[in-house]
């Protein structure tokens, strides 16, 4: 979920684990020489998802990596079952108030550019949280957590998936 800390906890676990961050939304916009907010401005929510699933193909056929995607990404069954083909899906679990206080004041996300963007944003989370719970792993976010304390915690879920996480 946006806000969640996908970025900045996928950015310290590759440094942890010693493999490249990949962000999904950062290869869209380089792509398209756009942001993601002008890509939904201009051509729309559905053109948008569209070629985020192409990217996030092209990325997990890739190398391996730390992919961050959208909040997005998740919803769709075709990119859920490539990430679940090719890697495992990590949810970093955060209630509304973690993420309203996260994402507030922030004007790059599309989707909240609402009325009540704090209502839309637990629309959205409350619609999204059981396909999000589909996701092969789960990590509690707390907002004492640092950065690097969540970071931890996902390698301490990955170690529990052998086939993913080498422990030595």
């Amino acid at each position: 979920m946006m806000g969640a800390g996908k970025t900045a906890v996928g950015t310290a676990l590759a440094r942890m684990l010693g493999v490249p961050f990949v962000d999904s939304d950062q290869e869209i916009e380089r792509a398209a020489n756009m942001t993601v907010a002008e890509i939904f401005e201009r051509d729309g929510e559905a053109f948008f998802r569209a070629r985020e699933s192409e990217v996030l193909s092209r990325l997990l056929a890739g190398p391996p990596c730390i992919l961050s995607a959208g909040g997005g990404a998740f919803l769709a069954e075709r990119n859920r079952e490539e990430i679940a083909r090719h890697g495992v899906a990590v949810w970093l679990k955060a209630d509304l108030d973690l993420l309203w206080s996260r994402v507030r004041h922030k004007t790059t996300r599309p989707l909240l550019r609402t009325p009540d963007p704090r209502r839309t944003l637990a629309e959205l989370l409350a619609a999204r949280e059981p396909i999000y719970a589909q996701a092969g792993l789960t990590v509690e976010a707390r907002p004492h957590y640092s950065i690097d304390d969540m970071a931890r915690k996902v390698i301490e879920t990955l170690a529990t998936r052998p086939d993913i996480l080498e422990t030595a």
